[in-house]
C-alpha cells in the first residue's frame, strides 16, 4: 500500500516563502499525487493541488487537507487518473479556485 510521503524538507527555506505566504508542508502520494498546505499571517490559508487551490481558514486547514487527500486517493486507486465527472463534483464540492499565476491542467492531478 501507498503513503504519503512528505517531500517538503526538500525546499529550502528561501523557496517555502511564496507570495505572502509559507509553505508548512507539501506531501506526495505514489510519486503522483501532491498535496501542498501554505499559511498566511494576512488572510486564508491555502491548499495547493495539481488542478488547483482552496482557501480556507487556518482553524480548519489540517483537517480540510486530510478530507482533501484522502478523496484524491480514493479516486486514484479507483480510475489511476481524474475522471471529469470526479473533477467537477470534486471543485463544485470544495469551492477550488484557479490561480492566475499556475497552468490548469486536470489531467496533472495524476502523473501518469
Amino acid at each position: 500500500m501507498c503513503n504519503w510521503e512528505n517531500v517538503t524538507e526538500f525546499f529550502s527555506e528561501d523557496e517555502r516563502h511564496y507570495m505572502n505566504t509559507y509553505l508548512e508542508i507539501n506531501e506526495v502520494y505514489d510519486g503522483k499525487i501532491e498535496v501542498s498546505l501554505f499559511s498566511s499571517k494576512e488572510g486564508l490559508y491555502e491548499i495547493y493541488f495539481s488542478y488547483g487551490i482552496i482557501y480556507i481558514d487556518a482553524e480548519n486547514a489540517d483537517s480540510k487537507r486530510e478530507e482533501i487527500k484522502n478523496e484524491l486517493v480514493k479516486e486514484y486507486q479507483k480510475h489511476k487518473e481524474p475522471t471529469n465527472e470526479f473533477i467537477n463534483a470534486f471543485c463544485e464540492k470544495h469551492k477550488v479556485s484557479l490561480p492566475n499565476d499556475i497552468f490548469f491542467d486536470a489531467s496533472a492531478l495524476f502523473d501518469f
